[in-house]
Parts: C-alpha cells; sequence; structure tokens
C-alpha cells in the first residue's frame, strides 16, 4: 500500500485544469487520425462522465466476478461487453495504456493540463490492481478482452522464453515515456495493434498488424499483453501489493495440477519443498552473492548501453530529423522535405530554434535512456536473484503479477466444483 500516497498525489497535481492554457510546445503529429483530448475547458462533457461512471462500474464487477462470485462465465460475458463499449464504440480512446503518454508529456511540461477523464482512466485501473489484483486486465481492457476471447488453441511458452519476452514491456514503457515527454510521436497510440481494429479502418500496414497480433493470439494466450503492454508493466507493480489475490482454489489445494495445465500464461506457482538439500545450499547461495555483487555492474552497462541506444533514438524523433534536414540544407545537399513550410509549422520558422531543441532533445533521450538501460539490467538481476530464492509453497498458488484473473483455473479446479456441487468430491 505505500504506492497509495504517490498515487493520489500524482492524480492531485494531474487535477490543475485551467481554461484557456496553451502546449508548451507543439504536441505529436499523428497518422492514425488521432488528436489529443481537448483541454481549455475545464468542464467534463456527459460522455465523458459516463466512461468514467462505466470504467468504475466494470472494474468493480470484474472484482466481484473474480474474488466473490469466482464466476469465469460471468467474467467472459464482462469482457464482451468492454469490448463493445470501450473498443468498438469508443474507438479505443480514451485508454488506460495510452494515457500513460499524456500523464507523461504532461509532468515533462509539454501541456499545461490534463482532462479529468485522463487522469481517472490512468489512476483507476491502478488503485484496482491495488486491492483486487489485475481485475482490469481480466474482463475491462478491450485489448485484453479481445484477446481472451480470441485464444483457440493455447501453447505454453517455454519459462525461459517467458521471461526473456517478458523485459520487452519495460523497454516499451521508457521508450514510449521518452518519446511523448519531449515532444515527439505517441508510440503507444502509433503501433497499437489493435486501433484499425476498433475503428474499423486504417492503413494495410495496419490491418494486417492487427491481424497478425490477433493470429499469435488464437495460440499464445494475450501475446500482446503479456509481451508488449507497457500499461501491464504498472498494473504487476500494483498487483504485487494487492491487498486481496486470486486464489485458485476455493479452500483446500489437493494439487491436481489441473489449474497448472489450464493456465494458458504460465501465472501458476507450483509447490516448492520445505527447505534446502544440504549440498545445494552452498552453491545456492554463492550463486545468490555472486548475483548480488553484480548487481551495480549490470546498472552501469545498462546505463552506457542506454546511452548508445538514445542517441539512435533521438535520431528518430520528428524535431532532430528536422534539425538534420535544415544540416543538410546548409551544407549544399536536398533534403527530402519543404523545409520552410515544416518549420513554420513546428516552430514558427525559426530554425535556429529548431537546432536548439534537437540538441536539447538529444541530450534528454541520452539521459533518459542510460537512466531507463541501468533500472532495466538492475530488475533484471534483481528477478534472476527471485528465481535464485525459492521461498518453500506447500499449494499452487496463482502468481500475483501475472495473474489476469481470467478464472479459467476456476473451472478445472475440483474443489471449486464440488463449492458449486457440480461434481461430488470425496476426500
Amino acid at each position: 500500500m505505500r504506492l497509495l500516497p504517490i498515487i493520489f498525489a500524482v492524480l492531485l497535481t494531474a487535477c490543475r485544469l485551467g481554461a484557456g492554457e496553451e502546449f508548451r510546445f507543439p504536441p505529436p503529429e499523428f497518422e492514425s487520425g488521432y488528436s489529443l483530448p481537448q483541454t481549455t475547458h475545464p468542464a467534463v462533457s456527459s460522455c465523458e462522465i459516463v466512461d468514467i461512471a462505466l470504467l468504475a462500474l466494470a472494474l468493480l464487477a470484474a472484482g466481484f466476478l473474480a474474488h466473490r462470485a469466482r464466476s469465469r462465465r460471468g467474467l467472459v460475458a464482462l469482457a464482451v461487453l468492454s469490448l463493445l463499449y470501450f473498443g468498438f464504440w469508443r474507438q479505443g480512446c480514451v485508454c488506460p495504456v495510452g494515457s500513460i503518454q499524456n500523464v507523461a508529456l504532461f509532468l515533462s511540461g509539454g501541456i499545461a493540463s490534463l482532462p479529468i477523464v485522463v487522469v481517472v482512466f490512468f489512476i483507476l485501473p491502478l488503485l484496482f490492481a491495488l486491492f483486487h489484483g489485475r481485475t482490469f486486465c481480466a474482463a475491462v481492457c478491450p485489448l485484453g478482452a479481445v484477446q481472451e476471447l480470441a485464444l483457440w488453441k493455447p501453447v505454453k511458452v517455454p519459462e525461459w522464453l517467458e521471461h526473456i519476452l517478458g523485459t520487452l514491456p519495460y523497454v516499451f514503457l521508457a521508450t514510449a515515456i521518452l518519446f511523448a515527454a519531449t515532444g515527439g510521436q505517441f508510440l503507444i497510440c502509433q503501433y497499437d495493434p489493435f486501433v484499425s481494429l476498433f475503428r474499423l479502418s486504417g492503413k494495410v500496414s495496419a490491418l494486417a498488424g492487427w491481424g497478425a497480433v490477433l493470429f499469435v493470439c488464437l495460440f499464445i494466450g494475450r501475446a500482446y499483453c503479456r509481451f508488449i503492454c507497457p500499461y501491464g508493466v504498472l498494473l504487476k507493480a500494483c498487483a504485487r501489493l494487492a491487498r486481496k489475490r486470486i486464489t485458485i482454489t476455493p479452500d483446500e489445494c489437493i494439487r491436481c495440477r489441473l489449474c497448472e495445465d489450464a493456465c494458458p500464461y504460465n501465472a501458476i506457482r507450483i509447490p516448492v519443498p520445505g527447505g534446502v538439500e544440504r549440498k545445494t545450499a552452498p552453491r545456492e547461495r554463492k550463486i545468490l552473492a555472486a548475483l548480488i555483487l553484480l548487481l551495480p555492474v549490470l546498472a552501469t552497462l545498462g546505463a552506457l548501453a542506454g546511452g548508445r541506444l538514445g542517441v539512435f533514438l533521438a535520431a528518430k524523433h520528428p524535431a532532430v530529423k528536422l534539425a538534420e534536414d535544415i544540416n543538410r540544407r546548409n551544407l549544399g545537399e536536398t533534403p527530402k522535405d519543404n523545409l520552410p513550410l515544416i518549420a513554420l509549422r513546428i516552430n514558427r520558422g525559426d530554425e535556429g530554434q529548431v537546432l536548439l531543441r534537437a540538441e536539447k532533445i538529444r541530450r534528454q533521450m541520452k539521459a533518459g535512456a542510460a537512466t531507463g538501460g541501468a533500472i532495466l539490467l538492475f530488475l533484471l538481476g534483481m528477478k534472476l536473484i527471485l528465481l535464485t530464492v525459492r521461498p518453500p509453497r506447500r499449494d499452487y498458488e496463482a502468481d500475483p503479477a501475472a495473474c489476469v484473473a481470467c478464472g479459467r483455473c476456476y473451472e478445472y479446479c475440483p474443489r471449486e466444483q464440488a463449492r458449486l456441487k457440480i461434481v461430488p468430491f470425496d476426500n
């Protein structure tokens, strides 16, 4: 619960709505037709009030269905309703996943205020995750809902590959924040594979993208959620501290392993015998000590690699590209774009300001990527330590960070079947 004061502080800060405030630098350009929510009027529209109310009701319903009713059918029905409304009717916007960029842009000083609807959509699922786990993923998020409903023949991802691919959302989150905070593209929206599906329109490449992701999700359960979604990183962090966690059985686990076979997300923790054998204890202690000593080395390597990556990322920023075109023109080369019009649109024709801003963005990207790289490899080292330290576990349990509260394990648990009086159970 230590995150609660921080989250509330962000909520209060983000609600500094004022009339007539302007962008401190121009907002990003979008090819998908996305437009930033209006912030010039503090009043909340009736449509936004409906969105907020339905989000809160859906989160409450998901928590009830996952923890009290323990109903897989109820969760699926709620997922369908969420997909129809938040996905197709509202066309996936505003969504908590994309709101990360709006919040990053605001906190960096890029915009003077945030709409209430963006703040609520960003904060509310995280608050519910602190109390009920990832019930937002279970049946409220339209991106998760379409993947849950598409899953046909689940294929287990090897554990080692799961850990490797699980680092990608952290990279995507850091990169998206960097680009949003520096006034570049909104990468999350730009590379959202489902936005063209929800809007029933888009370029051929976008349609092919969501088609490919959906095809993968026929066999790999929630591939986007597990290996790409940046908001999932925040939900996992909150779910680890959840006051109420998903329990596979209503009472006593009989270790039948049916839940392990039923879960397509590798979210079931298997029992670990208490104690460590004498022969393996010294070796495990040495590995643990080596990993602890390796943490600062990993952080340093991450910072160095991230700094180099930041230079590459900066070159992809529109303002930096414009500055490079200006330099090419000054050297007598022919730029690809019409520079006077672009410079006029972005910086009111002041090419000197374009060059200064590009240099600032290069520094910000390098520093931000270095920090992100250090944190990423530090977290990777911590993950290795947690894999080495195996506390005793008597029963099969749902991993609070990985479990999306889909309820599949409920239907396979004999104890659950006995509770519902579907089948008798004899001890």
